[in-house]
């Protein structure tokens, strides 16, 4: 049982890594390592620290071997060296680069796998980043030649549907692969709202510029408005089709659309009943902001380490929920949470509205 286990783990490794590389096929040397935004690391970056990862959880903490490379520990640890920096590190490149992630590769499958965890911890880590990665190609203007935008949806993301009051079960089951904000699974409850039935669209969003949305005062928080000014922003390029959602829109901008249309953004509490109780299309599209804080469930408890949630937890972070074309079908869940800064718009994101 346990080697085939391991077996179905190691191909999915393979594969997952096999379409990172296709992901950047496409980029020459210069791409990979220059800074295609102040926010967003360098490529290279990310691919060596996908590979730092995988040696230190699964060769290092799993299996009891030394680190590989004992002197990139700080160089690929997210928190030791922040995003803004990193273009400025003497990170792995080229040949290096690739020889160090083949020699950590082939140490990881000689780890034992136990449960799994770990191993799965780690493909979901590799899926993430080159999600973050196709936001910085995004940013650049270097995505693969083949990526889509989200697909049309049957609507404008103005029909609502009505989601009955009451109690139910939200978060992660027991039973398989979660992160720790997605547990304990507990009992929420909301009153009756209503809440788009689709993303809005691209259409939906021209006519919310048409209209002034970016000048009316009214509209925008205190934070939104003065980030607005801050930036220089008075519109948002929505360059796809009418009837496909819009998206790289931040919480700001969400928020103030809501109030356009006498609206708000949901919990996610709200978008989480909606979205199992199948009332919602569109869903996976892009990131649907919503109007959470960020902060862990009742009971939380960090697992496998405090980084991935718990330090992020407080006013500062806005949950988003649904996952977007860029996210692998292995992360998209209905209970996952994401979180970014409300003004952040290199996210695949987009907005649903509830009243």
């Amino acid at each position: 049982m346990v080697e085939t286990v391991a077996g179905e783990l190691h191909a999915v490794m393979e594969e997952v890594r096999g379409r990172t590389f296709r992901l950047v096929e496409h980029l020459d040397e210069t791409q990979l390592n220059t800074v295609l935004s102040p926010i967003m690391s360098p490529l290279s970056w990310d691919l060596g620290h996908v590979a730092a990862y995988e040696d230190l959880w699964l060769n290092h903490r799993l299996a009891g071997r030394e680190l590989l490379r004992e002197d990139l520990a700080a160089l690929y640890d997210a928190f030791e060296t922040p995003r803004q920096v990193r273009g400025d590190l003497k990170f792995l490149r080229g040949e290096e680069l690739r020889e160090y992630m083949a020699t950590v590769r082939e140490r990881a499958l000689e780890a034992p796998v136990e449960d799994g965890e770990l191993h799965e911890l780690v493909i979901r880590h590799e899926l993430q980043h080159t999600e973050t990665m196709l936001q910085a190609m995004a940013l650049g203007g270097i995505v693969p030649p083949d990526f889509p935008g989200p697909a049309p949806v049957a609507g404008t993301g103005l029909e609502l549907v009505e989601v009955p009051e009451g109690p139910f079960e939200m978060g992660a089951s027991g039973e398989g692969f979660a992160y720790d904000n997605e547990r304990p699974r507990h009992t929420a409850s909301t009153a009756r709202y209503t809440i788009g039935r689709t993303p809005v669209t691209n259409g939906a969003w021209r006519q919310f510029i048409a209209d002034g949305g970016y000048a009316r005062r009214e509209l925008w928080s205190d934070a939104g408005w003065a980030w607005r000014e801050r930036e220089g922003i008075t519109g948002h390029a929505t360059n796809g089709p009418d009837d496909a959602p819009v998206v790289h829109i931040s919480h700001f901008e969400a928020e103030a659309f809501a109030r356009a249309h006498d609206a708000r953004l949901p919990s996610e509490a709200e978008w989480e009943k909606a979205a199992v109780s199948g009332a919602l299309d569109g869903i996976g599209e892009v990131w649907e902001w919503t109007a959470s804080r960020f902060a862990g469930y009742p009971g939380f408890v960090a697992h496998p380490y405090k980084e991935y949630s718990e330090v992020f937890f407080g006013d500062t972070y806005r949950v988003l929920r649904g996952s977007s074309v860029a996210t692998h079908p292995r992360v998209a869940s209905k209970r996952f949470r994401n979180w970014d800064l409300p003004e952040r718009r290199q996210l695949f994101a987009g907005v649903r509205i509830a009243r």
